[in-house]
């Protein structure tokens, strides 16, 4: 058997983390297995499609990098692969169904509807349709739809059965068909249902294995009698549990904040840190590492081991990662990466320069620049922190000797300015801690930089000079 697997997410919206990591996962394991991933795009809710929602999905799993096999882009042998060019398909396929006797149109107006669904809340039953054209003739059926009339074909769900099956995780599961309504294959608008499509798709594209989120759990018992009305062997089941908001509570969604999965990539997280952390939600290897390539998890990812409970989305782990993976990187492969953050002032003759000195601050690339503002803007030290632990009189001294040895240096270097301050400080005794952080804010305005001499020589001799100065009339003029 061929493993094949896919993703078929709706263009109602921005495409979701959780999204891409359900991708990772189809992707991943039909790789393991030389087989095919397929993108196919569910189009068929076209009340909530958003303009360019295709192009948005397609855009999101290009910048991941995860690259399907068939779908929208390369064609394949089972297309077309968007569902709304494939709607005679599904209507010949409910057809059949109703010449078999296992679906029939039904004529219930809005209004019936909802009569239906306030009986039945009334009763504290969960609202469902009741089935009163269930056994209604076909030949009165064709006639009043010949006349014009708006209808829907409906599966008719066997009463009183088990429905029985497996899932990759969670085992086995059974409901009962009577839990099950009569479900809308065909709306009145000539579109399938969800429930219809996926599964006539899945059928045609040969999908082997279905993973999908947990969410999905409730529906798979009107899929499996749609298979089994058809007569078609089925999938494997795999529903895979939902991701938590970072606190540990609720699905995570868009109103705990950004779930899209392009915004990770604008906020600066590397492409290879979120497809790791994503791999490593609810799933670790054998040797339980963290730090995993594309290749390594292809090899080693089994959906079957994957985590039976929800996992929080932890930001902090993310950050983690992506630390490490931003100091695996080259410091001409960060340049590249830092390019879409680096403000457009900066100026670019100090970037090879300053890229060692931040590589090991860096959490995210968005961070970039309140790194390395001081080394080009502005800076305002405060008074109030400058003459920390020490006097007025003996900070105006340091900064005017400061000034006075840096203005010698032939060499703006380094290792100049650090032989020239560290003499200074050890002629007069001066209390190291104060002295340094003292320099520090002077020259940068923040309490915490990269390495203070190497800084310095960056910011240039003439500029340093400057902020000294500005710094001794702060402290003089208290």
């Amino acid at each position: 058997m061929t493993v094949r697997t896919r993703l078929a997410p709706s263009p109602t919206g921005k495409m979701h983390i959780g999204s891409i990591a359900m991708a990772l996962k189809n992707y991943a394991f039909a790789k393991k297995h030389q087989g095919q991933f397929v993108l196919r795009i569910e189009d068929t809710d076209k009340e909530r499609e958003i303009e360019h929602g295709v192009k948005e999905i397609i855009k999101a799993l290009e910048a991941y990098e995860i690259e399907w096999d068939e779908g929208p882009k390369k064609g394949g042998p089972y297309g077309p692969y968007i569902q709304s060019q494939r709607l005679k398909i599904y209507q010949e396929y409910a057809q059949k169904l109703i010449d078999k006797g296992l679906a029939y149109y039904c004529f219930a107006t809005k209004e019936e509807l909802e009569e239906m669904r306030q009986k039945a809340l009334e009763k504290g039953l969960p609202p469902r349709y009741d089935g009163r054209y269930r056994d209604y003739p076909l030949a009165k059926a064709k006639a009043r739809i010949a006349a014009g009339e708006s209808y829907v074909i409906r599966l008719k769900v066997p009463q009183d059965q088990e429905i029985v099956f497996y899932d990759l995780i969670r085992g086995e599961i059974k409901f009962n068909s009577n839990e099950v309504s009569d479900q809308v294959l065909i709306k009145s608008d000539g579109y399938p249902t969800y429930h219809l499509a996926v599964v006539v798709d899945d059928y045609l594209m040969k999908i082997t294995h279905v993973m999908r989120g947990e969410e999905w759990i409730s529906s798979t018992p009107k899929h499996v009698l749609l298979y089994q009305a058809f007569g078609w062997p089925m999938p494997t089941w795999v529903h895979i549990p939902v991701f938590l908001n970072p606190n540990g509570k609720g699905k995570m969604s868009k109103r705990k904040g950004d779930v899209a999965a392009l915004r990770f990539l604008e906020k600066g997280y590397l492409r290879e840190a979120v497809l790791n952390f994503l791999m490593i939600l609810g799933w670790t290897p054998k040797d339980q590492r963290e730090i995993l390539s594309l290749d390594e998890y292809i090899k080693e990812f089994d959906p079957k081991d994957l985590s039976h409970n929800s996992v929080a989305f932890d930001l902090k782990k993310l950050d983690w990662l992506n630390g490490i993976y931003i100091r695996r990187l080259s410091d001409a492969q960060l340049k590249q990466r830092l390019k879409p953050f680096i403000p457009a002032g900066f100026p670019q003759e100090k970037l090879d320069q300053v890229i060692p000195l931040i590589k090991e601050r860096l959490v995210t690339l968005t961070d970039f620049d309140k790194l390395t503002y001081f080394f080009w803007q502005e800076v305002k030290p405060e008074t109030k922190q400058l003459l920390k632990k020490a006097t007025p009189e003996l900070v105006s001294q340091q900064l005017e000797e400061t000034i006075s040895a840096l203005n010698q240096l032939a060499s703006f270097d380094h290792k100049s300015i650090e032989t020239a301050i560290r003499h200074l400080q050890e002629k007069h005794q001066w209390h190291k801690r104060q002295y340094f952080m003292m320099l520090r804010l002077a020259v940068t305005g923040e309490k915490a930089t990269p390495p203070l001499f190497e800084t310095m020589s960056v910011i240039g001799q003439e500029k340093v000079i400057q902020r000294l100065n500005h710094a001794k009339v702060l402290v003089t003029q208290t």
